[in-house]
């Protein structure tokens, strides 16, 4: 593996404020807890390796050191908590770096807005949505700065890595799990662009060694996406700026990456007010993984055909 170093902003590791602190995204009447009936028991999802996706076409490495990744993105507050452990031993993966990229409401890739959507279409809404966190909270960072590479990638190439075109990098991020194998982002609820459901991407790097300069060393033991169940999704279309996507929008069933496995495959736990989503929405999955093996995103099977018989509620 070649050497991999991810840049920290600033001198050193500055801690965040905490994740959950201000959050409307708790357990409320009329809340909305997807894949509850008939779901897998906690105890039984260390037994499954989460599955492994190709890396898509988007992913920049050396990204930012942070938890809290909106920066001037608008979209409904998303709390990404996350578990990663050993599938085999059970036991949590701690000080593992936790890599987490993926569009914005519109369906924009920071690092490719020169793409338009992710789909290589144009934006459905012109220029990306800017303004305040929605939160109210100052953005968290500044861009990189220096020259980004060159080249305007083709579109179409769901596997293939393609170089950035600018240098923004809203909805990317990368921290470092504690003993209990816990990380969690702030980020906005993904939107959807031409040809995909909507999803996040993540990446889980161990064996490295944590410096004040960032993250260095070590191998990609984990390369997979995580999922939205469809209820959800159809919230959040109801909800500005999502609404003004116009992109057609593939579903969870329809889509070639997610294989309709449930949690083993992505699928997110979600709990929200189902009567006001825009209120905020906490997100919640153990992702099990194997240490000791490679998955870099290029090793994963290819996208095929989705069943038609199969479940989006599957878990």
């Amino acid at each position: 593996m070649t050497r991999r170093r991810v840049v920290a902003v600033g001198a050193g590791m500055v801690a965040v404020a905490g994740v959950g602190a201000g959050w409307a995204v708790d357990a409320v009447a009329g809340e909305r807890r997807p894949g509850g009936k008939g779901a897998r028991p906690a105890a039984e999802d260390c037994y499954v390796l989460t599955s492994e996706t190709v890396e898509g076409p988007y992913y920049i490495d050396a990204d930012k050191i942070r938890r809290d990744v909106r920066e001037d993105r608008e979209g409904i507050p998303l709390l990404l908590d996350l578990k990663v452990i050993d599938a085999v031993t059970c036991r949590p993966v701690a000080d593992a770096a936790v890599d987490i990229w993926h569009c914005d409401a519109v369906g924009v890739y920071s690092g490719y807005e020169d793409m338009g959507n992710g789909g290589g279409g144009p934006a459905p809404t012109g220029e990306p949505p800017t303004g305040e966190p929605p939160t109210g909270e100052p953005p968290t960072g500044e861009p990189p700065t220096g020259e980004p590479p060159t080249g305007a990638p083709p579109s179409g190439n769901p596997g293939g890595h393609q170089e950035p075109t600018d240098d923004s990098r809203y909805l990317r991020g990368t921290w470092r799990t504690d003993r209990y194998g816990r990380v969690a982002f702030r980020t906005v609820f993904p939107g959807w662009y031409r040809g995909r459901c909507v999803h996040i991407h993540a990446k889980v790097h161990v064996d490295g060694a944590w410096t004040d300069a960032g993250y260095e060393g070590g191998h990609t033991c984990h390369t997979g996406q995580f999922f939205f169940d469809e209820e959800s999704v159809l919230a959040t279309a109801a909800v500005e700026p999502y609404a003004s996507n116009t992109t057609e929008r593939t579903t969870l069933g329809e889509d070639t990456i997610y294989d309709q496995s449930g949690t083993a495959g992505g699928l997110l736990r979600l709990r929200y007010d189902e009567r006001d989503i825009a209120r905020g929405v906490r997100a919640a999955l153990t992702v099990g993984v194997d240490p000791d093996a490679t998955h870099d995103g290029q090793d994963a099977p290819m996208p095929s055909t989705p069943s038609a018989s199969a479940s989006p509620s599957a878990t």
